[in-house]
């Protein structure tokens, strides 16, 4: 089999061979008989916005991988189209395989924060990877990374670095469990922890997106010990507790919502929450996957005043290279191998690539003003959407903390997963089709959260505004 996609790459089996393409070719070797080979148009100007070498591309994808992508929210399920194939980003910008250049709300989703391409990080990563790309042995960054995540997440007293949020979460889980002698959890509706059997229980993200309230494939052991209830619904979580006496091991969520859409919690409510955990001897999980390092350095608890007895971290502490970690009170910590019985081990986790990055964009992120500036760009960037969604004469709703937005196609509030749902997601797929032709690039999908970074200027929030007006007068 030999799929081509011309103008962009091909793809060589057994020495079956490729079209040649423009006038860069880039070569990766896996073995003798299997090579990619990925070609960046040359063009400089671009006139009409055309889709074309991402539909060859995307052609060529679906009989190489699942669905033609490797993550399900890529491929344009709910908004329609196929998925863009992306060539290139700097800064708050993303260059596709066609040459179309988009402001991007996206970064990655969520890591991007200092932006794309950060030259300082690329420098660090170069002078790292002359040292080798993976030890499988300690390093001293991981030491490095350790005490700046300790020294401003409040919760985090020791930490455990893993390759991803879902890694994390697992890990925190069987930790939970394992410190308490309990088995059953509470997660909220449409809060997504990633893809463990466990978390695939009225998830959001990709599960939403798809249409699949649970996955084929997971057990019903799995998650009998699953325990759900609305996000912001207090009585609700202290139904469960009432009605499962004494087997609880924790409460997990998001503290700020991005996988139902941006939503953020009830006034009070993360304090009913940490104060129904501590009076039925159960743990407080603070999910902070997308908030860590967002909301404030310290994360939503920080920002929010609240402290949870363990913490999941991911995306930003990585740099935008594959990370995630878990931490909390040492008393705690001190249960996972090998210092305690809890077994949870990872290859390249701590890998110095990871940590050089991360290192990198946490000390960006200390510097004065940082928080503000987000907060600034990203509040003018809410405020002009919506304005602009009312001018033209559509329900709309939204809101944002920092660096983190969302908004919905309906007259708000938006407390929960079933609000949510309420969404008109056939008006957003217009509007975002219509975005992406204006150059703007948002997540494709209501149900996400939208992202925003050092690197927005005013001038991109101020063409994101005018091409949500032009679009929101058509659809």
């Amino acid at each position: 089999m030999a799929a081509s996609i011309n103008g962009v790459g091909g793809v060589d089996f057994g020495g079956l061979s490729s079209s040649k393409f423009h006038k860069t070719t880039r070569s990766f070797s896996r073995s003798p008989c299997f090579r990619v080979r990925m070609t960046i148009s040359s063009d400089n100007k671009k006139t009409t916005y055309t889709l074309k070498k991402s539909q060859e591309a995307f052609n060529a994808a679906m009989n190489l991988m699942p669905g033609g992508v490797n993550s399900p929210v890529r491929a344009f399920k709910s908004v329609g189209g196929q998925p863009i194939f992306m060539d290139s980003v700097k800064g708050s910008h993303m260059w596709d395989i066609d040459g179309n250049e988009y402001i991007d709300y996206v970064g990655s989703w969520g890591p991007a924060i200092i932006g794309h391409a950060d030259v300082e990080v690329l420098a660090s990563l170069s002078e790292t990877m002359k040292k080798g790309t993976s030890f499988g042995a300690p390093c001293l960054l991981e030491n490095v990374l350790a005490e700046m995540v300790i020294s401003a997440v409040p919760s985090i007293e020791m930490v455990r670095f893993v390759n991803s949020g879902t890694e994390a979460c697992m890990g925190v889980l069987r930790l939970a469990r394992a410190f308490t002698g309990r088995e059953k959890i509470i997660k909220f509706e449409g809060c997504y922890h990633g893809h463990a059997d466990p978390f695939l229980v009225k998830a959001g993200s990709g599960v939403v997106t798809l249409g699949l309230p649970d996955s084929p494939g997971v057990p019903k052991a799995t998650t009998s010990g699953t325990l759900t209830a609305p996000y912001n619904d207090i009585l609700a979580v202290e139904s469960l507790f009432n009605s499962n006496k004494g087997e609880i091991a924790a409460i997990i969520l998001e503290p700020v919502v991005g996988n139902s859409g941006f939503i953020t919690p009830k006034s009070e409510f993360l304090e009913a929450i940490c104060h129904l955990t501590k009076e039925n001897n159960a743990l407080l999980i603070f999910d902070e996957v997308m908030t860590g390092f967002r909301l404030s350095y310290g994360g939503a608890q920080e920002y929010f005043g609240i402290t949870p007895d363990l913490t999941t971290l991911g995306k930003i502490i990585g740099g935008g290279l594959p990370v995630g970690a878990y931490g909390g009170r040492r008393e705690i910590m001190e249960m996972v191998a090998p210092a305690g019985p809890m077994y949870q081990a990872g290859t390249l986790s701590g890998n110095p690539l990871a940590m050089t990055a991360g290192i990198q964009t946490l000390k960006r992120l200390k510097a004065p003003g940082t928080y503000e500036y987000l907060d600034r760009i990203t509040g003018d960037l809410v405020k002009g959407i919506l304005n602009a969604g009312k001018k033209t004469g559509h329900a709309i709703c939204g809101d944002h903390i920092r660096g983190m937005f969302g908004f919905f196609f309906k007259e708000g509030p938006v407390h929960n997963f079933d609000d949510a749902k309420k969404t008109d997601a056939a008006k957003f797929a217009r509007f975002y089709q219509g975005m992406l032709q204006e150059g703007v690039y948002f997540a494709p999908s209501q149900f996400e959260a939208g992202f925003t970074s050092l690197a927005h200027s005013s001038e991109d929030i101020e063409k994101t505004i005018a091409a949500a007006e032009k679009v929101l007068s058509k659809v």
